[in-house]
């Protein structure tokens, strides 16, 4: 079914719509402090919506759909990480970070691990983030080209990589942290309306209700059970920990008027993601499951299970039947949940680039909003090229996010749970994690009882921490 020209006037009109946003509030931002965190006077709603908005993203709109469709709603544990995550950083996490974060000024978060231990773990830890969010910046313009290619025939995957990303960056550098987080709401918005007002009931109806769901699937498939206690503990040692380390949160409980606020957002957003958005994208997921078993998909070149990617089921199925411009609202509805991941992880590394790295080198230069919004538009630029790239952008966000997460988690919980700390613990235990991590990966190497890399990298990272911790304040004492 080629797309009608109507639906792809939709969706451009939302793409141009993100542009309004960023170039409302370019003149708006008069101050390092208002590009970086708002101006730390925004709402628990708008962060909120915002949190959720750039966790979720592009990993919902891909990646969930597909755990829907290869084991149901099982697949939805997966983001009750997000509701976990949120709690422990409600108790733990904000009333140590918002403190700092205001009577110091914290724009990034490794200040905090500076303020802790000194700069050169903060140094590491500002490059390793920066490579991450770089990472995670291109695999999200790649993964909305990809779909934007295939649902708009038009469109070749380098033109639609072009065009989101270069819409993506211009909004984002023209309007600083205010203008992701307020197209991340408006996203937010056209994502869940999309979702629960168009493409459930559609859905729903189409396959013939409750009996024509049911009847093509294993009961396995509408159970809560149909996972491994070890894929569940593989989802929290994976997940959890990027509530404490990641750039684009500490971002937004830095812009929060208070640290009720900030507490107040982290529940909102902990609840959006486990139940709202878990059922809702693993329930679609399961939807394109059942379309494919009755054969809905097979004039498209989709007969068995064999013959599609788990990931664009759904988006195949809703194109084959949603009706003229509800389809352009509702691939507008993924769209928006994609750029609003691939909008935070740009100034997440752009905050890294300008505070953390070239900062302690350059006073002047890293305290410049125009400096900040030229380089936030070179690394958008470096992002497109990147994900021009297939293969690298997976590459390079695999392994970047292993080593984010297996390298810096460690230092982030002792400073939280520790009166002493040592600088030289910090930055072993940021080396010896992340390359344990990656080396596993790398290597391929057949890991107990099927864990993570991650887990294991965690725990290297854990005992190399302590034990340098120990000798480290033993020769202080001597000395």
């Amino acid at each position: 079914m080629e797309i009608h020209w109507i639906d792809l006037t939709i969706f451009i009109i939302y793409l141009f719509s993100m542009l309004g946003i960023g170039f409302f509030f370019y003149r708006k931002n008069e101050s390092k402090e208002d590009y970086y965190v708002g101006k730390r006077e925004m709402s628990a709603g708008h962060i909120g919506l915002s949190v959720v908005a750039t966790d979720v993203g592009g990993g919902f709109s891909i990646g969930l759909g597909g755990l829907g469709f290869v084991m149901g709603i099982s697949g939805s544990w997966m983001l009750f990480t997000g509701i976990l995550g949120a709690w422990l950083s409600i108790v733990f996490l904000i009333p140590k970070v918002y403190s700092h974060g205001k009577n110091f000024n914290f724009l990034s978060f490794p200040q905090l691990l500076e303020h802790y231990y000194d700069k050169r773990p903060a140094l590491i830890a500002g490059v390793i983030s920066f490579i991450g969010y770089v990472g995670f910046t291109s695999s999200q313009i790649l993964a909305g080209a990809k779909l934007a290619s295939a649902t708009f025939q038009v469109i070749t995957t380098t033109e639609a990589v072009l065009m989101i990303g270069i819409i993506a960056i211009v909004y984002t550098v023209a309007g600083g942290l205010k203008a992701v987080v307020y197209t991340d709401t408006v996203q937010w918005i056209i994502l869940m309306s999309g979702l629960i007002l168009i493409a459930i009931p559609f859905g729903y109806f189409h396959l013939g209700g409750w009996a024509g769901i049911s009847g093509y699937l294993p009961p396995g498939f509408f159970s809560l059970t149909n996972i491994s206690l070890v894929q569940i503990i593989n989802w929290m040692i994976t997940i959890v920990p990027i509530w404490f380390i990641g750039m684009t949160l500490y971002q937004r409980i830095y812009a929060c008027k208070d640290e009720k606020t900030a507490k107040k957002a982290w529940l909102i957003a902990g609840l959006f993601e486990w139940p709202v958005m878990a059922f809702l994208g693993t329930l679609l997921g399961l939807f394109g499951r059942v379309a494919l078993e009755q054969g809905l998909l097979a004039g498209m070149g989709y007969s068995t299970v064999a013959d599609i990617d788990s990931e664009i089921a759904l988006p195949v199925f809703l194109r084959h039947i949603l009706p003229i411009g509800l389809m352009g609202l509702v691939m507008s509805a993924y769209f928006s949940a994609i750029m609003s991941t691939a909008d935070s992880c740009l100034m997440a590394a752009s905050g890294n680039l300008m505070t953390d790295i070239i900062r302690p080198f350059h006073n002047r230069l890293g305290d410049s909003i125009r400096a900040s919004q030229l380089f936030t538009l070179i690394i958008g630029i470096l992002a497109i090229i990147i994900a021009l790239q297939m293969q690298q952008v997976l590459e390079i966000m695999l392994y970047s996010y292993a080593f984010m997460v297996s390298g810096i988690f460690v230092p982030v919980l002792m400073l939280l749970i520790n009166k002493k700390h040592s600088a030289l613990a910090a930055i072993l235990s940021m080396i010896s994690g992340g390359a344990v991590t990656l080396m596993l990966i790398l290597f391929g190497i057949n890991l107990p009882y099927g864990l993570d890399a991650i887990v294991f990298g965690i725990l290297t990272s854990l005992l190399v921490f302590r034990i340098t911790a120990y000798f480290d304040s033993r020769v202080k004492i001597i000395t």
